[in-house]
This record gives C-alpha cells, sequence and structure tokens, in this order.
C-alpha cells in the first residue's frame, strides 16, 4: 500500500393520493428523526415540517427511503437559516471545537470572546470533529489512533473512544442509518451503523486517499474526492457501490472539499494543486472545468442565505468568494499577515466565518459582511476540521457540518 503523510508540508499537507402520502409521510419523518439508528429528532418546528409537506406536494421527486425531504427543492440548505437551529441543540453552548492534528488534542473556542476555554486530549492524528446525523453527538477523527472520540456539545465532555479504524473523515447517510467512514489510507469506503460504528458492509476502492463527500439532494447518491490520484467517485447510497469512476483532467490534481450548490445541480470541489475549484454535473457525472480561485484551494462553506460559497484558498491566506447564482467570484479576501485557512464553518447567525490556520497553530475569525479579520486565535499544532457548534439545520450529513 502507498502511504502517505497528511502533515508538515503540502502534501501531508404519482397521482394526487401518492402525492398526498408522500407529503403525510414527508411530515411525519420530519417529526420523527427519518427513523435513523440514533433515534434523534430532526424536525426544527411546525412551520418547517409543513414546509416539507407542501415542498412534496408540489411534486418534489421521492428522496432516499427514509430520508427527511428537503424544505425547498430548489434551495439544498434552505433549513440552514440564521440562527435556526434545532430543538435538539438550541440549549447547547456555541462553541468552536478545533482539532489539532499534531497535538491530539482538541482546542474548545468561545465565540464570544475568541479565546481558548478548554483543551480536550483525544486520539492519535485528529482530522475532523463531525455532527452526528442526530446532531447530539460530535466525533473527534482519530485517524492514526483508530479511534472515534465522542463529545457531548451540552456539557462539552469527551466519552469512551470507540474503535474505527483510518477514521480520516466521517459522513453520514440522510436516512440517518448509516455512518460513513473516509477510510484513506486503508483505501475503503466503511458503512457503519450511524450510532454504535459497527461495520455494516466495506467498499473497497481503486482510487488514492479518500477524504470528502458531499451528497445529492435525493441522497440517493454521493461523490468522493480522492486527493492522492486525482479523481472523484459517485456512490450508491442505497446499494453501498461505487456506479462512477473519473480522473481530473489535470496533471497533479488533489481535490479536497466537495460542496453541493443551493440549486441541487452544481457540484464545486476545491484542488489544492490546481489552485481553483472544478465545477461538476452530478448527475451526469461528465468532465468539469476548473474555476481558478487561489493557491492551494481547500475548503467550500455555503452562507446562510445559500447565495454565496467562502473558498479557502490556504496556499495564499486568502478567501474567495463565489456567488452560486451566476456561478461568478465576486470577492477575495486577504488575512492580514498571511495564514493558512483550511476547515471550517459558518458560525449560526452567518455572521462569522471560521477557519483552522493548517500550518499556523492558529484559528480565524472572519467577518462575512465584508471579510475582515476578526479575531486570530492560537491553538494546537495542526489545527484541522474544526466545528462549529450547533448550527441551524435538521440533521448532519457530516464533515465539520453538512447540514439540511
Amino acid at each position: 500500500m502507498i502511504q502517505f503523510s497528511r502533515v508538515g508540508s503540502r502534501t501531508r499537507l404519482c397521482g394526487v393520493r401518492r402525492a398526498a402520502l408522500w407529503a403525510a409521510a414527508g411530515a411525519l419523518l420530519a417529526v420523527a428523526g427519518c427513523g435513523g439508528s440514533d433515534g434523534g429528532s430532526g424536525a426544527t418546528g411546525r412551520e418547517p415540517q409543513q414546509r416539507a409537506s407542501q415542498g412534496a406536494a408540489r411534486g418534489m421527486p421521492q428522496g432516499l427511503p427514509g430520508m427527511p425531504p428537503l424544505l425547498d427543492p430548489n434551495d439544498v440548505y434552505a433549513a440552514d437559516r440564521p440562527n435556526a437551529l434545532s430543538p435538539v441543540v438550541k440549549n447547547f453552548p456555541s462553541r468552536v471545537y478545533v482539532p489539532n492534528t499534531e497535538s491530539d488534542t482538541v482546542s474548545v473556542i468561545d465565540p464570544k470572546t475568541y479565546k481558548v476555554i478548554e483543551t480536550i486530549p483525544v486520539g492519535n492524528q485528529p482530522q475532523h470533529v463531525v455532527p452526528s446525523w442526530d446532531l447530539k453527538t460530535l466525533w473527534v477523527n482519530n485517524d492514526r489512533g483508530h479511534t472515534l472520540t465522542p463529545i457531548d456539545p451540552a456539557t462539552g465532555k469527551a466519552g469512551k473512544p470507540v474503535d474505527v479504524h483510518d477514521p480520516y473523515n466521517l459522513y453520514f447517510t440522510p436516512d440517518g442509518k448509516y455512518a460513513v467512514v473516509m477510510a484513506s489510507m486503508d483505501r475503503e469506503l466503511v458503512f457503519r451503523d450511524a450510532h454504535t460504528m459497527a461495520r455494516k458492509k466495506t467498499v473497497p476502492v481503486s482510487c488514492l486517499g479518500v477524504n470528502h463527500a458531499d451528497f445529492s439532494p435525493d441522497g440517493r447518491y454521493f461523490i468522493v474526492s480522492c486527493e492522492f490520484s486525482g479523481e472523484l467517485l459517485k456512490v450508491d447510497t442505497a446499494k453501498m457501490q461505487v456506479i462512477g469512476q473519473q480522473k481530473l483532467p489535470f496533471d497533479g490534481a488533489m481535490p479536497q472539499d466537495v460542496k453541493i450548490a443551493s440549486d441541487g445541480k452544481t457540484w464545486y470541489i476545491a484542488d489544492m494543486m490546481a489552485d481553483g475549484i472544478w465545477v461538476l454535473d452530478g448527475d451526469r457525472f461528465n468532465e468539469p472545468w476548473l474555476m481558478p480561485t487561489g493557491k492551494g484551494a481547500h475548503g467550500l462553506y455555503v452562507s446562510r442565505d445559500s447565495k454565496s460559497m467562502y473558498i479557502s484558498n490556504r496556499g495564499e491566506g486568502s478567501i474567495s468568494v463565489l456567488d452560486l447564482a451566476t456561478r461568478k467570484l465576486v470577492h477575495k479576501w486577504q488575512l492580514p499577515d498571511g495564514g493558512s485557512p483550511d476547515m471550517g464553518g459558518v458560525s449560526a447567525d452567518g455572521k462569522v466565518l471560521w477557519l483552522s490556520g493548517r500550518y499556523n497553530s492558529e484559528v480565524y475569525a472572519i467577518d462575512t459582511t465584508d471579510g475582515h479579520q476578526i479575531a486570530r486565535i492560537p491553538v494546537g499544532a495542526g489545527p484541522h476540521g474544526l466545528a462549529v457548534y450547533p448550527q441551524p439545520g435538521r440533521y448532519s450529513l457530516g464533515h465539520t457540518g453538512i447540514f439540511r
């Protein structure tokens, strides 16, 4: 097996009746949390339930069985509006959880004071902090320690680690049934019980370095980036099998974060060696085209109004802003004194973009109105996939927080 290190250098770096039945089922699923193994609530209140039912009645395509229907067929992120917190998380304290890959710790930041208030010891090489599908748990991915450390976001306390081999990154199927482990060095996608993490199915892959993913609006497939071989995979969610694979048309491509646009049609894949984002039609899975953004393009985050995407350019210390409706880059925000903006998320109110400074042992808080740096916070060594929590949304698809 080819081995790579991830730290230190760039590489370590239906008729009316049927529609009515589906609408009723959609409302029920929104209330019941769609029968996920964790049994958590996925609803945010009566209004989202009604909107989900109305959307289904308008003829929204049926999604993955058991998946809560989208609130708006034209906006994947309609559930992520400012401060639209689920009842499950509304009383959780607002925190920023930063996994320090080289320090084997998680720094906890109070976003009101912009200060580290606690440092939690975890396993070897924590890569990402991932909200569970039912929103009740934060999972720290200890990649080389081969464990997941659960953190209770209500108390901030860490629980007993769970043995999971090579958990570089972690996602959840939209029906809440499975966790999908991106076992990068093992060259596997591992489907596990979303709560117990018991292995259910292992899917070997031929590409190198599976790392990031996102799901289609109907949840029936997801697209995965393979950073070390410059490839993309398309995976059937229900069948748990690879149904498409392609090499990116750039010599030395190193794809990173994957994010679907709010329209549910266009996919974006950051590429840290091509210095931009690939634009892809996920349904067709044809050859994508490259939009240059900046050196070391890495993380992708959608604004709370679903209109913009923030792109962290790790190699040049900048953030590009993409207008999703026009597919045009409208701003580039440069961090003062440079930096290495990597992974993160948007605050619950949408006013602050939080990003880890991968090679600078720091975290950046950036104002989303004009891009100025609010704070630069020292943390441990090698900060990576930080999670802002809680965030709006009914359920989590994983990574540092993909909510719908």
